[in-house]
């Protein structure tokens, strides 16, 4: 079992700045892909990036592309979340999720797989004001 906990997340105006975090624990050896899912009120679940174990190739959402960098830090089992140039669009509860993947390719696909993932956060609220 792996416990996935995020933090970060907050109010910031249009064009602010917000980094998200999240701290894994127990059994992590199916944290080989990490990502961040995002959920707006009456939205369904999007896959915002993906970042393999070893950092190389990560995957964005087209709608934050340019805007959000993904990155891990393997040795405190942490992946974070900078998000720039936010718009109220960006208005979600954003979630950190785990799964054991073989390569890059497969965790890329992970933000749109019919399997989800194994193991997911609370979530933490982001709301950027017009």
């Amino acid at each position: 079992q792996v416990q996935l906990v995020e933090s970060g997340g907050g109010s910031v105006p249009t064009g602010g700045s917000l980094r998200l975090s999240c701290a894994a624990s127990g059994d992590t050896a199916s944290t080989s892909c990490m990502a961040w899912f995002r959920q707006a009120p009456g939205k369904g679940r999007e896959g915002v990036a993906s970042i393999y174990t070893t950092g190389s190739s990560p995957a964005y959402a087209g709608s934050v592309r340019g805007r959000f960098t993904i990155s891990r830090d393997n040795a405190k089992n942490t992946v974070s979340l900078q998000m720039n140039n936010l718009n109220p669009e960006d208005t979600a509860v954003y979630y950190c999720a785990a799964a054991p993947r073989a390569n890059p390719f497969q965790c890329e696909v992970v933000l749109h797989d019919q399997q989800p993932p194994i193991s997911w956060g609370r979530g933490t609220q982001v709301t950027v004001s017009s």
